[in-house]
């Protein structure tokens, strides 16, 4: 019987990959569980309107205590990298301002551009992995635990440093970042870690809008991975 490859029409794609993590999920209770779940939910959604994006173009592999994102084929990386992250610090640190007295939600993020292909249960391929172990970091996880004033904690990997942040298209100052080499398994993955978090801006009304849906309401979907067939 002749050999038939099934993989023989599955392809490579460049995407941008975007991880997110809530720290200290796993001490919150049950209910506290489900309330960071339907608040990052909300909060994610609205920085991306705030900035033109359409997060129902993503395709999301969530977890209990976040999420991984593969952006479609054409997104305006600048945009992502810069104006979506800043927008997202500002949003979660209104929202965490009006939670005076309760917990705060505080994310890890980072974003890698790179290969994968679809999957039967999520994306593989190098970039995964690469944007996975960068948001598990220890430096990055050291950021929040030095600097508790922070609410988000941002790293881009060493390429997409070189090839955004630095060209001058992207809001985020490359001179806030610092190099960090994170040692994963054997294998040594590079990336920049923001040193300092985005200046206070006023968010508008974020907080009404989270207040009245905000995505808070809706059971969350897979979509299909963008471009899944090149």
């Amino acid at each position: 019987m002749p050999h038939t490859d099934v993989y023989a029409d599955v392809r490579l794609i460049y995407r941008l990959l975007l991880a997110v993590d809530v720290e200290k999920y796993s001490t919150r209770d049950a209910r506290g569980q489900l309330r960071a779940q339907t608040d990052l939910r909300s909060i994610l959604s609205l920085a991306a309107q705030n900035v033109g994006l359409d997060r129902s173009l993503w395709y999301e592999q969530v977890s209990g205590d976040g999420e991984l994102a593969v952006l479609p084929e054409d997104v305006d990386v600048s945009l992502v990298v810069g104006d979506f992250t800043r927008q997202l610090e500002t949003v979660l640190g209104e929202f965490n301002h009006a939670r005076s007295g309760g917990r705060r939600l505080r994310l890890r993020v980072a974003l890698h551009h790179g290969t994968l292909t679809p999957g039967p249960f999520g994306p593989a391929g190098d970039a995964p992995i690469v944007v996975s172990r960068l948001l598990n970091a220890k430096p990055l996880r050291r950021v929040l635990a030095d600097q508790q004033h922070r609410d988000v904690a941002l790293i881009v990997s060493q390429t997409l440093y070189q090839d955004v942040v630095r060209t001058g298209f992207c809001s985020l100052d490359p001179q806030d970042f610092h190099a960090v080499r994170v040692n994963a398994k054997g294998v040594l993955y590079h990336g920049f870690v923001q040193r300092r978090a985005v200046e206070e801006e006023l968010a508008q009304p974020v907080l009404r809008a989270i207040g009245e849906g905000g995505g808070g309401g809706h059971v969350a979907k897979l979509v299909a991975l963008p471009g899944g067939r090149g």
